[in-house]
């Protein structure tokens, strides 16, 4: 009984779709913005109090970065666990949602479903 091939998307066609597209590049540029300037506000900005700029970095990887941070607290960890792995879960939601948007990007285009026909050289 012969089993469908599935194609298992390789390390290239995942870094394609992560960062070679204009939506996910849009969206990693934000990231970064964000990231400076929550490093700029935390390193030469005086508060009295605590600042909110952090929680740009988390808007923008909500969703998938609350259900890392309740994953991590249904092991046991504490509120946000240790430092390590609120910046883990930062990263990997951001790249996991990149993914995701380059997936849309090359559903949208119909990209999903086309495969190529090979034409041989010379015929």
């Amino acid at each position: 009984m012969n089993m469908p091939v599935i194609n298992q998307p390789t390390v290239r066609t995942l870094a394609r779709l992560t960062f070679g597209n204009a939506a996910s590049l849009i969206y990693l540029g934000a990231v970064v913005a964000a990231a400076a300037f929550v490093t700029v506000d935390t390193l030469l900005v005086s508060h009295e109090d605590a600042s909110f700029a952090g929680v740009w970095l988390f808007l923008l990887a909500a969703p998938t970065v609350f259900l890392f941070l309740l994953g991590g607290s249904l092991t046991g960890a504490e509120s946000f666990g240790p430092a390590w792995f609120m910046y883990l879960a930062l990263t990997v939601s951001v790249l996991a949602q990149s993914l995701a948007l380059g997936w849309f990007v090359r559903f949208v285009r119909g990209g999903a479903g086309r495969t190529r026909t090979a034409h041989p050289q010379g015929a």
